[in-house]
């Protein structure tokens, strides 16, 4: 049984010398609340703001909000990656992150030899990757490409090699950061399909978005980020039009009081 808890979840990043050139940046590009401390004006950025959500097994649930409401920071507490500075999160169920399609590529290897490498960074154990390797080759439909190195290849090829690899992982937990693309429109049918069949083997699928379509024909719920907070919650088409409805500057800092 697949399940994800947060209760009373947030996350600061502090940041030191608030007043270079980065930090304004910083406050400048961030969406979340931002807090200044004692007499040294440590400045702390709040991305997750006491957020308190249960997903549960079969959920598929889309994450929408303009840029710096918490989307990306959400999925990597969600991973592993962020440790949250408060409240408390459990998950049941072993998290596949999939926010880079072909990690550990090395363009001076062969195309079965990225399937290794990129299988184990996948988290697919040798033997697995061994065992899946026939089928990516076929899926990505490069043939005697897949003998020669990387390089060699062009970008869609790289492409599709490399969603035949990150759509062969059986993850309980899939967490996805602008879905998945396969490139060329050759390819779309057999992508969709093999889609299809990533979801039908995963318990639970997290996956933030700019795009309500990709959300709608993946998601059968959605949850609306805002300053870090979650602000509605339901079907994904409900959702979308509260996003598209609110004001367009939501994503600009707001400095309170610490």
């Amino acid at each position: 049984m697949a399940r994800i808890t947060l209760e009373n979840l947030y996350v600061d990043f502090p940041i030191y010398g608030a007043k270079t050139f980065r930090s304004e940046l910083l406050h400048r590009a961030t969406g979340g609340f931002i807090r200044r401390e004692g007499k040294r004006q440590r400045v702390t950025i709040r991305a997750l703001d006491g957020l308190n959500l249960t997903v549960n097994e079969g959920d598929r649930l889309g994450l929408m909000g303009h840029n710096g409401a918490g989307k990306s920071t959400l999925l990597k507490v969600l991973a592993g990656v962020y440790e949250p500075t408060g409240g408390r999160i459990a998950v049941e169920g072993t998290r596949s992150p999939l926010f880079n399609m072909a990690p550990g590529w090395d363009p001076d290897d062969t195309g079965y030899e990225n399937i290794m490498n990129c299988g184990l960074f996948l988290g697919m154990t040798p033997d697995e990757v061994r065992r899946k390797t026939p089928d990516i080759a076929e899926v990505s439909g490069l043939g005697s490409y897949m003998e020669l190195p990387a390089r060699t290849y062009s970008a869609g090829m790289m492409l599709r090699l490399a969603f035949s690899i990150a759509t062969a992982i059986d993850p309980e937990i899939l967490l996805l950061d602008e879905g998945l693309s396969a490139g060329d429109a050759s390819f779309e049918h057999v992508a969709e399909l093999r889609i299809k069949s990533l979801l039908s083997r995963t318990r639970i699928m997290i996956m933030a978005s700019h795009s309500t379509e990709l959300l709608d024909a993946w998601c059968n719920k959605a949850i609306l980020l805002e300053r870090g907070r979650i602000v509605a919650m339901g079907p994904v088409m409900e959702v979308a039009e509260i996003y598209h409805n609110r004001p367009q500057d939501i994503g600009q800092p707001v400095e309170v009081a610490a």
